[in-house]
């Protein structure tokens, strides 16, 4: 089997990069700030690109003569994308959606699937993932918060950072994504996103600096949109006074695809030029070739952006491959398992669950249950083994049209549901009627309704309602069947106007390709749920930030502005901000045993350290997510996750937890010093079940001082 190449030092890596870019010609520099799109659409191939080379997002031939290899490049979010199945036959792992990593709190989980994802592609030849998607979800309505990891960017930056560190150390370069705010899909290529810099320090900007500092991603990917008037890619504050300066990133800066709309965002900070056919010039050909003749680019900066690139790939290896690795698939089948089971959410039971091992007879209802598990749309869509069971085109206006589709992976939880309950008579119905459906509730022991929303990198949607009328349908399914359990296939929050008429509500999310089996798993009790949320669930949008969609009813090119007003309280830290009760807060999620926490001992100085017993206090093993909150920072009010542990314990078996506190989360950012301030004074801290019920609180006196970029 090939191992994957060692890492190299940051100083070989600086010297090699350094001695390289010096031996190129313009030609070839030039060759290397730009990638071609490969995927094709229904148009010609790019004659540019090599026959041999396969469908992917992107392509830069590299320089034989120097030992610098071509990049290619491929959507990898959750999972080595076959964009339209343009190299037909072609499958991979399909990982569950990001919100479900996020559910585990399990950073190892993150690494594992990292590493995964990284062996797959080089497996495949591909050397570049655009993954690494950890946008802070900002609306529960975005399109596209199913692949990003959650509301906190503690928990973001974490999880993140595992997932960079375990493809890269695949040999593969990763990378993060949106940078930044890329919070909205509603018109985003023309989208200002307005927020005060110190907030968006103090929230999403921090947790691109924890993974950036923790993983030394090789690339990162600006966004489509602007901030503070000025477009994500083209953002000399973002790009060259943030990421690269108070940071220290050292990788190199790629665009999105269709996000470059001059020359001089090589002044600003953006290094490689994505999929640059596409767009209405090749930016970083002609008119940049022109800019360094006429001295308006410097040579200077022409060989940082190139030496940058060269780095990367040297510091993470992909210049050294040797053979292609085995892949072993049924092992990275039970590791999406495993992340669909440890992140599915349990949000009620009122004792129905587990379903009884002697139960007598189950409906089966939703759409398509039978067949599979709805996969979230755009760039991240796999193509898992056995192919896509059931795939349904959406449609709709503006350029992204052709991705919004339906997938179902196929993972039936039907199907897995009987083979755990070979005693029990398992009945199905699509749901197509809600007559139909409530008639077959009423002749069994117990309802199992299966609800989906397809959301998709593109699209928002309106509200928080579930399509195709699912709702009616659980209501006369309940109204039918007082033993009904509700399971949520969806990529965010959903309004539950049934939520009191049903016995059981189990959060699933885009559960992956053996999502099924996962779903059956937790629904009779083999698995013990321990999934907490990484989104807050709003009782309804009047509680939001904005409670109108912005954009809402625009026609697809408007130009859109959106005032961050909550700046940095993004979530849970909104709801304590407002006083606020959601529906179910960040952090919630139940189990089938129950765990006490007691004897606190938290000490201050630079930073928190807090030490609690947690105790299975049921009788099955299970697992507890150990959350430690900031409640009061020297008098002011303030809502902060400061660190967590998932902890696996068997009945009766009690364990200390230690959390140190990244002092960053205790702080303010002090826009003036450019660095971070902590007021001296006494500060409140809790362990909670959640973000919003504090269970253990302590005081705890921390030192003034100023820190850190």
């Amino acid at each position: 089997m090939s191992t994957p190449p060692e890492h190299c030092s940051d100083s070989d890596a600086d010297t090699w990069a350094s001695e390289v870019e010096a031996q190129l010609t313009d030609d070839e520099r030039f060759s290397l700030i730009s990638s071609l799109m490969v995927i094709v659409f229904g148009g010609e191939r790019e004659p540019r690109v090599p026959p041999d080379v396969p469908q992917i997002a992107g392509y830069v031939p590299g320089v034989a003569r120097l030992g610098v290899p071509a990049l290619l490049i491929t959507d990898a979010g959750l999972g080595v994308t076959n964009p339209g199945g343009g190299r037909p036959g072609d499958t991979a792992t399909a990982l569950p959606a990001g919100l479900a990593l996020g559910a585990t709190f399990n950073p190892s989980l993150a690494r594992q699937g990292g590493a995964l994802i990284g062996r797959e592609a080089r497996s495949k030849g591909f050397n570049v993932l655009c993954g690494g998607g950890m946008n802070l979800p900002r609306d529960p309505r975005h399109g596209r918060n199913f692949e990003y990891l959650s509301e906190d960017p503690l928990l973001s930056g974490v999880l993140a950072a595992e997932m960079v560190i375990g493809t890269q150390s695949e040999g593969v370069v990763s990378m993060v994504k949106h940078f930044a705010l890329n919070s909205h899909e509603t018109n985003k290529f023309w989208l200002d996103a307005v927020i005060d810099p110190v907030a968006h320090r103090e929230s999403d900007l921090l947790a691109f600096q924890i993974a950036v500092e923790r993983a030394e991603p090789g690339a990162v990917m600006g966004a489509y949109n602007k901030v503070n008037g000025e477009y994500c890619c083209g953002n000399a504050p973002l790009l060259n006074d943030v990421l690269k300066g108070a940071f220290g990133f050292r990788g190199w800066v790629m665009s999105d695809w269709m996000a470059v709309h001059d020359w001089t965002y090589a002044l600003y900070g953006l290094d490689q030029h994505s999929g640059a056919q596409l767009d209405q010039q090749e930016w970083f050909d002609g008119p940049l070739r022109q800019a360094l003749a006429d001295g308006e680019l410097s040579r200077e900066r022409l060989s940082d952006m190139v030496r940058r690139i060269l780095r990367s790939m040297r510091a993470v290896g992909i210049d050294r491959w040797g053979e292609p690795p085995e892949v072993d698939l049924v092992a990275h089948d039970a590791a999406a398992l495993e992340v669909a089971r440890q992140g599915m959410v349990l949000l009620e039971n009122d004792g129905v669950l587990p379903l009884a091992a002697d139960v007598g007879s189950i409906a089966v209802i939703g759409r398509h249950a039978d067949r599979g598990v709805l996969a979230g749309g755009g760039s991240s869509q796999g193509i898992p083994p056995g192919g896509i069971a059931v795939k349904v085109p959406m449609g709709g206006e503006g350029m992204l049209s052709a991705v919004r589709t339906e997938a179902w992976f196929p993972s039936s939880p039907l199907t897995e549901l009987r083979s755990l309950l070979p005693d029990a008579t398992i009945s199905f119905d699509p749901g197509m009627y809600p007559a139909d459906a409530a008639e077959l509730a009423r002749r069994s022991d117990v309802a199992v309704v299966i609800v989906s929303k397809l959301e998709s990198e593109g699209y928002d949607s309106p509200d928080l309602s579930l399509p195709f009328g699912q709702d009616a349908l659980i209501e006369a399914v309940a109204e039918a069947n007082p033993d009904t359990v509700v399971v949520l296939e969806t990529g965010n929050p959903t309004d539950m106007p049934w939520r009191d008429r049903v016995r059981a509500i189990l959060q699933a999310w885009y559960p992956g390709q053996a999502g099924g089996r996962a779903i059956a798993e937790v629904l009779t009790g083999a698995v013990n749920p321990s999934g907490r949320l990484p989104v807050t669930f709003p009782e309804s949008t009047s509680q939001l930030p904005r409670p109108e969609l912005a954009g809402f009813g625009e026609p697809f090119g408007t130009p859109l502005t959106i005032e961050h007003r909550e700046g940095a309280e993004v979530g849970y830290r909104w709801f304590a901000a407002t006083d606020a009760t959601p529906r179910y807060p960040f952090g919630y999620g139940l189990g089938y045993t129950t765990f006490a926490h007691a004897d606190l001992e938290v000490s201050g100085g630079d930073t928190v350290t807090a030490t609690v017993s947690v105790t299975n206090t049921g009788d099955r093993s299970g697992a507890d997510v150990v959350q430690l909150y900031l409640t009061d920072a020297a008098g002011t009010r303030r809502s902060r996750l400061l660190g967590f542990e998932r902890v696996e314990l068997d009945p009766g078996e009690t364990r200390r937890v230690t959390i140190v506190a990244d002092p960053r989360l205790l702080a303010a950012f002090d826009g003036a010093a450019a660095q971070w301030h902590i007021a001296g004074g006494a500060y409140e801290v809790a362990i909670g079940t959640d973000a919003a019920t504090p269970v253990l609180v302590a005081q705890v006196d921390l030192a003034e001082r100023h820190f850190g970029r």
